[in-house]
């Protein structure tokens, strides 16, 4: 009999294990599971969830390629289909954004061509869509799936089960009138009136939410000059949208640099890695030394000027952030799209910048051996730092932002730490109200973009699996406990799901331990960079190569001679 192997979910992380998968020489049988009825496009990229005029996060440079790259996709389209995609052939570029439908059409056909050379390979592949798999039961040879479709509901057995359920999309998007807990699916969000909106969250999901209202209310243009202009629609006097965030920042433009990574001279993974040997768990600060050395030799003029020398893990982001806090957003918008587009015609990069984003990976490695004190000071001082580096936006969308400025569409507002945000269960009768030291704002449509929340072992929807203890939370070392050579640690429960080097959940269960969870919002409290395609690729790398080296294990067992 055939290794019979499940993946939930057909998104990103779920393509990268089967692509990693259909590569095998030893024959295998294959059953993809999809929620939804277009398996391989992913809820992230499907134009049923996406507006048009949501780009995605990731330069087609920095996807990892399936069969073939986006770009060599994209230029093998006919003009017509192109036109389609809103995609214009001059302007396929490898360093270019694209909505994110787009990668949609791009994944599904990727998933098309290798589903043929699974079976090409010689496996045996079911893909079924509109199959939920609603239950997980671990058993000591094998895991059972409770699967439900149109039919009703039917078991199956598998050898080995990957979980790559994606994003946690709510089922209610619009929770009380006009307040909405996602910006997703977007055309949820073409119910906002002509009125005033509150966008909670500054970074792309915010960007997403705008532009998906913007876009119904009125067009960008490029005018006669080439620069991207916003011309509201006729009765839309009243539409405004507003923006916030505690430090009141707009993400900054995708910034020019080399790829793939060069390597750092000091913060290495070497260096890093024998801070973890050391057994010790209060590893933050020597972290911090290694970071802030390699920004000094990277770029001393920037480690001058903001008096790097002094600083510490808990002082540091107010110096990064300091001269844009200081700035009118839309003035730095502006100043850092004209740095960034002049960067990239002369294929400049800006040292500091290029230094953190090259380490956050480095970074990440210690982030599981760090104890409780020093977990909770990376979380709430160090890791935004990382995102606001690695996170910037297409150069599109700050133009985008700064269009609406000008025609008085849009602000930014700083909540700060002293705000509160009322709703319908405070007895609004629509959207939300937002008081900031004091001062109320009223809006009668408010969209949370906070983006993808943490989630936990309990949130699984899978009963069974949680109620047999298939799956715990994530642990980290209490501050102040020994060496693990020393003693056993006292550890504390930290969220997340506690999962090994192979993405299986870590259990004392004498069940199965062919699970595998390469679902991203499970893993965000001990790996907090795992977001977006790379980490899918890379995860995906991962589980198939462990499914692959226990299939070859076993094929070993089974045909050895006695002696």
């Amino acid at each position: 009999m055939l290794p019979r192997i499940a993946i939930i979910g057909t998104g990103p992380t779920g393509l990268y294990t089967f692509k990693q998968l259909v590569a095998s020489t030893v024959p295998l049988s294959l059953t993809l599971y999809e929620a939804e009825g277009e398996p391989g496009k992913g809820t992230p990229y499907h134009p049923d969830v996406n507006d048009p005029a949501m780009l995605s996060n990731i330069p087609s440079i920095e996807l990892p390629a399936f069969t073939e790259t986006l770009v060599g996709w994209l230029r093998r389209q006919t003009d017509a289909r192109l036109m389609e995609l809103g995609v214009m052939r001059d302007a396929i570029d490898d360093r270019e954004f694209y909505p994110r439908v787009v990668l949609g059409d791009y994944m599904q056909e990727q998933f098309d061509r290798l589903c043929e050379t699974a079976r090409a390979n010689g496996h045996d592949l079911s893909v079924l869509a509109r199959h939920k798999v609603i239950d997980i039961e671990l058993q000591p040879e094998q895991i059972r799936l409770r699967v439900e479709n149109a039919d009703g509901q039917s078991d199956a057995l598998f050898d080995h089960v990957v979980m790559a359920t994606g994003h946690n999309w709510p089922d209610t998007t619009e929770v009380r009138p006009g307040y909405f807990v996602s910006p997703w699916p977007a055309a949820s969000l073409k119910t906002v009136r002509n009125e005033r909106v509150g966008i909670l969250g500054t970074s792309l999901s915010g960007i997403d939410a705008l532009m998906t209202v913007a876009t119904a209310h009125g067009m960008f243009y490029a005018d006669a000059n080439g620069d991207l202009q916003y011309q509201p629609a006729e009765g839309t006097e009243d539409f405004h949208a507003t923006m916030m965030s505690r430090k009141g920042l707009l993400p900054e433009a995708d910034f020019y640099c080399p790829l793939p990574y060069m390597t750092p001279r000091i913060c290495t993974e070497e260096a890093i890695d024998a801070l973890i040997a050391s057994g010790r768990h209060d590893l933050l600060d020597d972290v911090f030394d290694l970071f802030r050395r390699e920004i000094v030799a990277a770029d001393p003029d920037y480690a001058a000027r903001i008096g790097l020398s002094q600083l510490t893990v808990e002082t540091f982001a107010a110096a990064y952030y300091r001269d844009r806090v200081e700035s009118d957003p839309f003035v730095w918008a502006a100043r850092n799209l004209a740095e960034t587009e002049e960067n990239r015609i002369r294929q400049h990069t800006v040292p500091w910048r290029y230094a953190i984003l090259i380490t956050h990976e480095i970074v990440a490695r210690v982030i599981p051996h760090l104890d409780e004190q020093d977990l909770k000071r990376f979380h709430r001082h160090f890791k935004g730092i990382f995102i606001d580096d690695y996170a910037t936006v297409p150069l599109t969308s700050i133009r985008r932002l700064l269009a609406l400025s000008r025609v008085g569409k849009l602000d930014i507002l700083k909540l700060g730490e002293d705000y509160k945000i009322w709703t319908a269960e405070d007895g609004l009768d629509r959207g939300a109200e937002v008081t900031v030291a004091g001062k109320a704002y009223r809006f009668g449509a408010f969209i949370d973009a906070t983006g993808q929340e943490t989630l936990s072992a309990t949130d699984l929807p899978f009963p069974t699996l949680v109620a047999q203890g298939g799956v715990k939370l994530s642990e980290t070392p209490v501050a102040g406990t020994l060496r693990e050579t020393d003693r056993a640690l006292d550890t504390v429960r930290t969220g997340g799901i506690d999962v090994d080097e192979q993405y299986r959940p870590k259990t004392t269960s004498s069940m199965s331990n062919r699970l595998y969870c390469a679902a991203i919002a499970f893993l965000l409290h001990k790996e907090p960079f795992v977001q977006g395609i790379t980490s899918a690729r890379d995860i995906g790398e991962t589980v198939g190569n462990a499914i692959l080296a226990d299939v070859m294990e076993s094929e070993t067992r089974l045909f050895q001679i006695p002696a």
